[in-house]
């Protein structure tokens, strides 16, 4: 991909210099849906940094001053219609990385790419995640009940999970991209 730059972030291709990054908040993921993803050394974060590297849809998320790799965001293609989500470390929460990362790729797929649809799953207990989808100007689609399972209970059965669907049209974004922020005149 080629790299998009905001005010404080870098979002590019990962490398292998980012394996200990991905081991920070991977070794222990917050959200469940990240579990098949833990690590569990520098062997397996390596590993992990070389097959994102080689994943087009796998975005790095770095600190544009140090280029520390602080979280990563993913863009499935699925024809004009995308697939998005985000992971971040959680000792860089509450700073608004999340959201200018996620807001720089928006704009990327729907402005430079011509996307037509975004949409994004989310638990329906990571509360943080709806709150970004929703800033993100993305309107929820649905609720799907018991929709997957992540881990299993202590007796070995599968405890599903309700999920929230997210979505965004280019047309919703570009009518939102052009009102004046809060507080701003026109």
């Amino acid at each position: 991909m080629k790299p998009i730059e905001t005010d404080r972030l870098v979002l590019r291709n990962f490398r292998r210099k980012d394996a200990g990054g991905l081991l920070a908040y991977l070794k222990s993921p917050v959200a469940s849906c990240f579990l098949s993803l833990t690590l569990r050394d520098t062997d397996a974060a390596l590993a992990e940094a070389d097959r994102r590297g080689a994943d087009g849809a796998q975005i790095a998320v770095c600190l544009k001053d140090s280029d520390q790799l602080i979280g990563d965001l993913f863009a499935h293609a699925e024809g004009d219609t995308v697939s998005v989500g985000w992971n971040f470390n959680p000792a860089f929460s509450g700073q608004g990385y999340a959201f200018e990362a996620a807001h720089a790729l928006f704009a990327d797929l729907f402005e430079a790419q011509n996307i037509r649809r975004l949409y994004a799953y989310v638990e329906d207990h990571n509360l943080p995640s709806q709150k970004l989808c929703e800033r993100l100007g993305m309107r929820r689609e649905g609720l799907f009940l018991e929709y997957i399972s992540f881990q299993n209970d202590d007796t070995g059965r599968p405890i599903y999970e309700n999920t929230l669907q997210y979505a965004l049209l280019q047309r919703e974004w570009s009518a939102s991209s052009k009102r004046p922020a809060r507080g701003e005149c026109r």
